[in-house]
């Protein structure tokens, strides 16, 4: 009888555990601050929602953004394209481009996954060497981050929107 009653326990002990457990993909989605030129800040900004549709780049839901350029009409002119924002399992991810003369001078990173600790270190691993291959190949066509696979998809995916823009 002892056996019975403390097989039971056990058994109850173990599922009550294994519902309790809140999984990485569980709850809202934080937001992520920017990232540019290889710096990397794990401390989320107060800005709108990830994946909200509803950000301060003046476009309605679905639209995307048109690149912004300087008033000066020369080519060596700046101008910043916003690529679309690519969906993967993890999160969104945005990439943000400026060009000056045709040449990308400065990637930002405006959405990345973060929701969770391990998304946070994985992201300030990859994220900085993306941007350093993007400056260097002056093109999507760049590698991925072993260990950061979602993320180098989501990070090219937008990269090539932004850099289809900027033609």
């Amino acid at each position: 009888m002892k056996r019975i009653v403390l097989w039971f326990l056990t058994t109850t002990s173990v599922v009550v555990l294994l519902f309790a457990y809140h999984t990485s993909t569980s709850g809202p989605q934080a937001t992520a601050p920017p990232i540019s030129g290889g710096s990397v800040s794990s401390t989320p900004t107060p800005s709108a929602a990830a994946g909200s549709g509803s950000g301060d780049d003046g476009t309605d839901d679905g639209e995307t953004p048109s690149p912004s350029t300087s008033p000066t009409p020369s080519s060596s002119a700046t101008t910043t394209v916003t690529g679309d924002v690519a969906s993967t399992q993890w999160g969104p991810v945005q990439v943000q481009l400026t060009l000056q003369g045709g040449k990308i001078t400065d990637v930002s990173v405006l959405q990345y996954p973060n929701g969770n600790h391990r998304d946070v270190e994985i992201n300030d691993y990859a994220l900085p060497i993306l941007i350093d291959e993007t400056k260097q190949a002056q093109s999507a066509q760049i590698d991925m981050v072993s260990g950061a696979t979602v993320t180098s998809d989501g990070y090219i995916r937008s990269l090539q929107s932004a850099l289809d823009q900027a033609k």
